[in-house]
């Protein structure tokens, strides 16, 4: 079944509804069980999203599928099922632009809620040539420019790439000031970079995950390759200050667990 899947893709949405229970799927279950019938494997666990950047995505065994793709017809449920389980790089990407094709209504997006401060853009300016500087050295000057917002609310989280929205809001990345503050600008700047491998994924066609790809990358611009990083508090606030020569991102040993986005 997953031989034919490419070819599935591409035929016209009427051969693909024959022999298909052509009612939408309701929830979940509905909705895996049929993906399931069009060729996926590998996955015990689906979950409906609200989540506006990312459509769908998969990790171990569990699927994310936004809950506008209920609706969608058949062959965009093909090519969800062959973004899983393709057999070929060509043919998942292919099915991921047929997926980020098929129009889903997402709430409006509302991406500042709080404006850079006043104080922090010194900091900002920092970070942005930071941002050209490691777009030179590890990504060949191919990555967009971008603005690099502080955020004074942001503590869950060290940083987060955001892409474009279809208002046409551009891309962003944002880094947390208590981040900043608390852990050093090395840790900053390795933050950055982290945020930078998604913006490359994003600019490249591949999910913005912390999957396969982005664990390659990760490794060869030097940063670490996962979701999670364990970050060292600096011992005094003259550590936190920002040299006007900051190195790259380094590591530490660990005290304390944080996560990057």
């Amino acid at each position: 079944m997953l031989r034919s899947l490419g070819r599935l893709v591409t035929r016209p949405t009427a051969q693909l509804d024959l022999g298909l229970d052509v009612s939408p799927p309701r929830d979940a279950s509905q909705l895996l069980a049929r993906l399931r019938a069009l060729g996926l494997n590998g996955i015990d666990r689906c979950r409906l999203t609200r989540n506006r950047a990312v459509m769908v995505s998969y990790r171990g065994r569990e699927l994310r599928v936004h809950e506008g793709y209920l609706s969608a017809p058949p062959d965009i449920l093909v090519a969800i099922a062959t973004f899983v389980s393709g057999r070929t790089a060509a043919a998942r990407r292919h099915a991921r632009q047929r997926i980020l094709a098929y129009p889903v209504a997402r709430p409006p997006r509302t991406r500042r809620p709080d404006a850079p401060h006043p104080d922090d853009a010194p900091l900002m300016r920092r970070l942005t040539e930071w941002h050209r500087r490691f777009n030179e050295r590890h990504f060949g000057g191919t990555l967009k420019p971008i603005t690099v917002r502080v955020s004074r609310r942001m503590r869950a989280r060290l940083g987060h790439y955001m892409s474009a929205s279809p208002a046409g809001e551009a891309s962003e990345i944002v880094m947390s000031r208590r981040h900043i503050r608390r852990h050093g600008w090395e840790e900053a700047l390795h933050t950055l970079l982290h945020e930078m491998v998604h913006q490359w994924q994003d600019e490249t066609g591949h999910p913005i995950d912390h999957g396969r790809v982005f664990r390659a990358k990760a490794r060869e611009v030097g940063v670490a390759p996962s979701a999670r990083r364990t970050v060292t508090p600096v011992r005094s606030r003259r550590d936190a200050t920002i040299p006007a020569n900051a190195p790259a991102a380094a590591q530490h040993l660990a005290i304390k667990a944080a996560r990057d986005e």
